[in-house]
Formats: C-alpha cells, sequence, structure tokens
C-alpha cells in the first residue's frame, strides 16, 4: 500500500472523529494503562449501552482532532494510552469513567469537555457526580408535592380539631 493511500485513511480517520466530537455534547479523555481485557470488554459494553463512543485513538491523531474542532488545550493531555469517549449526553461519560476509575487503580481520567469548553479533572468530577436525568425530576417532583402534602394535613388537622363536619339540619316535615 503507497504511503498516499495510509496519509488519507489517516485523514479520513481524523476527519471523521473531528466531526463525532464536534457533535458530541461532552467527552472525557483517559489513560486506559494496565486495563485488562476483561475490565475492557465490560466498559465498553456499559459505555455503549448509555449510547456513549469510546475509542483508542493514537495521540498524534488527537492532536489533529482538538486543532481541528477547537479544544486545543486538550493536546496538553495527550501523553501515555489515551482513550476518548463522548456522547450526546453531557453527563454518561463523566459519571462511568469516574466510577471505572475509583474501581481501577490504574485507569486515569485526563481531562474532558462540555458544551464546547475544556474541563479539568475536578471538572470531570463534578461533572459525574450530578444526578441522572430521572433522578432529578423525581427531585423536582417530590419538591412540587411537599407543599401540597403539608397543606393537605394542616386541613386534615384543622378538620379533626373541630370534631368533622356538622351535621345538616334535618328537613322540615311538608305541610
Amino acid at each position: 500500500m503507497s504511503s498516499a493511500k495510509i496519509l488519507a485513511g489517516k485523514q479520513a480517520a481524523v476527519a471523521e472523529l473531528s466531526e463525532k466530537v464536534k457533535s458530541s455534547a461532552a467527552g472525557v479523555l483517559v489513560n486506559y494503562y494496565k486495563t485488562s481485557v476483561e475490565d475492557d470488554t465490560a466498559l465498553r459494553k456499559e459505555l455503549t449501552r448509555a449510547g456513549v463512543e469510546y475509542k483508542v485513538v493514537k495521540n498524534t491523531q488527537l492532536r489533529f482532532v482538538f486543532d481541528e474542532v477547537g479544544y486545543p488545550a486538550l493536546k496538553e493531555h495527550l501523553e501515555g494510552m489515551t482513550a476518548i469517549a463522548y456522547s450526546d449526553d453531557p453527563v454518561a461519560p463523566a459519571k462511568i469513567l469516574s466510577k471505572f476509575a475509583k474501581d481501577h487503580a490504574d485507569y486515569v481520567i485526563k481531562a474532558g469537555y462540555i458544551d464546547g469548553e475544556v474541563i479539568d479533572v475536578a471538572g470531570v468530577e463534578n461533572l459525574a457526580n450530578i444526578p441522572s436525568k430521572e433522578g432529578l425530576i423525581a427531585k423536582l417532583l417530590g419538591s412540587i408535592q411537599s407543599p401540597l402534602y403539608g397543606l393537605a394535613y394542616v386541613l386534615q388537622g384543622k378538620i379533626d380539631k373541630e370534631g368533622g363536619a356538622e351535621e345538616a339540619p334535618a328537613e322540615a316535615p311538608a305541610e
């Protein structure tokens, strides 16, 4: 295979990854050094179920990708064995990879991005600690219901204290 074909293939791969990173809501860079095949397979399955794409990419290719999409600050994190996870869900990559990193000492989060902004490891951890969409909806519904339940208890207490509803007067006999 000629070097022109190899170069064209690499440029196409960079262009494809650049488009995916550009269109994603968030992403996380990790160092996957010493991750076992079993652990990596389990991680990939979990990421796939959550709609997160995960790729091991050469650092030189990622440099071109980050220049093209406007994340040059991420290039300083391109050392060692790098993988990138990205998704339309802004929280899923950070949540899944942070949990995995806590259970695997050699798996290290390097940095990430969200909505066009580069974030450091602390930013990725903060993103990972955000409750899920379902959790946030449950909290919202709970906060809406709480005052209504309070009002119902107060009204029921008032009714119980006053002895219930008064009886209606009996109808007078017809004349």
